[in-house]
């Protein structure tokens, strides 16, 4: 996975060597196929029911199984629906081989994720395909940026002062762990998000290739919790998380000279206002 964004060179290739001109054209050719394959499912219909076979809601679907199909709908009602589905796929494909995701918080990928679902989506075309990374490109480091100010707020701020506090050598998460008779278990959920987000931007500032998230920090955590109940000290190359039985970890950093670049970062955000470090 790429630490950086490689979205366009020269106009003419697009992430990971994909043409754009293969994309759109496959696309429209996929949709006028789709769109004459309703037109003949119609007239085969229409022949089955003439005949007493019925229409090809009921013959072409498995007995229990019946459930709307868009190839069996009217053309001027299924292919809208079609093309924005096949257009989102497309979309996500891109953004995901962009690299564009690995430099966005938690909730930035999920608000993403939403707008994708349900917002309003530029039609798959070479114009709003070059459009769109370029500007994504153009504001990459605001990307970035916006991801260490959201892990910033989740995990150094002083929520009875509400005042933000630089990233020191150790910070302590509440609810990061859970204790019972068995032993530690890993929570899931925002905390775990937090932490993730954490190691990858410490990966993106030292220039280093970002785990793939099935062996992030919190898989590796959660690992080791399960193979050591009963411990509670692990250990990486950025990380000494300790914790404790009511649920809180003390994360000691390892590399304080990420620590500086991601305090940077914070200050330029936030001038005048965090304490002296």
């Amino acid at each position: 996975m790429q630490t950086e964004a490689e979205v366009l060179t020269d106009h003419n290739e697009l992430i990971c060597s994909t043409s754009i001109e293969r994309i759109v054209t496959g696309r429209d050719a996929a949709l006028s196929l789709i769109e004459i394959l309703i037109h003949k499912l119609d007239d085969i219909s229409r022949l089955t029911s003439s005949i007493g076979g019925d229409v090809a809601e009921h013959w072409a679907m498995r007995q229990g199984h019946s459930f709307d199909c868009w190839l069996m709908q009217p053309v001027d009602k299924a292919m809208p629906v079609i093309t924005r589905n096949i257009d989102r796929s497309i979309w996500r494909d891109l953004m995901l081989k962009s690299g564009m995701l690995t430099l966005m918080d938690a909730e930035a990928r999920s608000q993403w994720a939403k707008n994708l679902e349900e917002g309003d989506l530029p039609a798959i075309s070479e114009a709003n395909i070059l459009g769109t990374f370029e500007q994504l490109h153009h504001n990459k480091q605001d990307f970035f940026e916006r991801g260490i100010i959201n892990v910033f707020k989740g995990l150094s701020w002083d929520y009875k002062t509400n005042n933000p506090c630089y990233f020191g050598k150790k910070i302590i998460v509440n609810n990061l762990v859970k204790h019972d008779r068995w032993g530690f278990s890993l929570n899931w959920g925002w905390r775990r998000d937090q932490l993730a987000d954490l190691e990858r931007m410490l990966f993106l500032l030292d220039g280093k290739t970002i785990p793939d998230n099935r062996h992030d920090v919190t898989i590796r955590l959660m690992d080791f919790i399960r193979d050591n109940p009963h411990q509670q000290v692990f250990e990486d190359e950025l990380f000494t998380i300790r914790y404790f039985q009511k649920g809180s970890g003390h994360i000691t950093f390892k590399r304080l000279d990420l620590v500086e670049k991601m305090n940077d970062i914070v200050a330029k955000h936030f001038p005048g206002m965090l304490p002296a470090k």
